[in-house]
């Protein structure tokens, strides 16, 4: 492909609904309706940030540049002769095509989609064609974005005159890239709902909680000076019978140093063990001294979310509400670990 021309990825509505205008009138198209002709804002992105705030004054800031972003690359960087990916959900194909028109205002008969570019649809591929990681990339959330790494396998698709084979299921390599993905991006929404919502002694109370749903009862320290023990963990009502646990956490997500953990070993007895549970990591330092004692334990951010996710259903539905999170399935693929 020419290195002047972009492969553009572009969504019909989030339940395809202008599925419809984008193969009949052969366009592709954005909604905002209320934000008018893009023609009337300045040529940067600052200038349709602010008219974007203007129009739409109850969204939230953080996800102005994202849709106000959209919109300026529709208008000022999209160009006469780029490619163009549409995923369409109702047939379940890519239809594949090349940008025909500049950027126009419809205002009648857009079904919502008034911002639009002519389109020459070129070929129309069924999904089971394209590697598991071109369809991940295609299935990007954002309305409108370029598609990248895995464009040649769009390009290969369009420029044949007939279909090539497609990857076979089981030797579909990128399914492990994208499980990864979807992996680390699950990782990373607990992470930082737990970093920006339980953030400190709050998140003794979900640790404590966890714990409850491993079998253990707990209890937690109330906020203030606690002596570097933040939960006592035990199995029996009362809290006599081993093993008892003394818990230190840390909501922070820097990493944690050998001599905090010294600190917390000091207040453990022989009888007893030591957790310390961080949303962080830890030095390996501090991971050799724990290695070096049998009754203590390291929990960084990463085992943390293996725990939740393993107990997640016994959590408290608060906590739940929290951090919403769905059951999926994930493709294997062969050799590698089942869990």
């Amino acid at each position: 492909m020419d290195d002047n021309i972009t492969l553009w990825g572009i969504h019909a509505g989030r339940s395809g609904e202008a599925e419809s205008l984008f193969l009949n009138k052969k366009v592709i198209a954005l909604g905002w309706e209320a934000i008018g002709d893009l023609k009337a804002i300045g040529d940067n992105r600052e200038a349709f940030k602010a008219y974007y705030a203007s129009k739409y004054p109850d969204v939230k800031p953080t996800s102005i540049p994202a849709s106000a972003g959209q919109l300026f690359r529709f208008v000022h960087e999209m160009k006469v002769g780029d490619l163009v990916a549409f995923p369409a959900k109702r047939s379940r194909t890519i239809h594949l095509g090349k940008i025909t028109g500049e950027y126009k205002y419809v205002s009648s008969q857009s079904n919502g989609y008034p911002q639009q570019r002519t389109v020459e649809w070129i070929k129309e591929v069924p999904r089971t064609h394209f590697s598991q990681g071109a369809l991940y990339e295609i299935g990007s959330a954002l309305s409108l974005f370029t598609v990248k790494t895995y464009a040649d396998e769009f390009l290969s698709a369009l420029d044949s005159k007939t279909a090539s084979k497609p990857v076979p299921a089981i030797e579909d390599q990128t399914v492990a890239e994208v499980k990864h993905d979807v992996e680390e991006t699950t990782s990373d929404f607990i992470l930082k709902v737990l970093a920006q919502e339980t953030k400190g002694h709050p998140f003794a109370d979900f640790v404590g909680n966890l714990l409850q749903t491993m079998g253990y009862r707990t209890r937690v320290s109330p906020p203030g000076v606690d002596g570097g023990i933040d939960i006592v963990a035990h199995k029996d009502e009362l809290g006599f019978e081993p093993p008892i646990i003394k818990v230190q956490v840390k909501s922070s997500v820097g990493s944690i140093g050998d001599p905090v953990i010294s600190q917390l070993y000091g207040k453990v007895a022989p009888t007893e063990f030591g957790l310390f549970v961080t949303l962080g990591t830890f030095t390996n330092q501090a991971v050799q001294f724990a290695r070096a004692k049998s009754n203590l334990r390291l929990i960084d951010g990463e085992s943390l979310v293996q725990l939740i996710l393993e107990h997640y259903e016994q959590l408290d539905s608060k906590y739940k509400g929290l951090i919403p999170l769905r059951r999926v399935y994930i493709p294997e693929t062969a050799g590698s670990d089942q869990e």
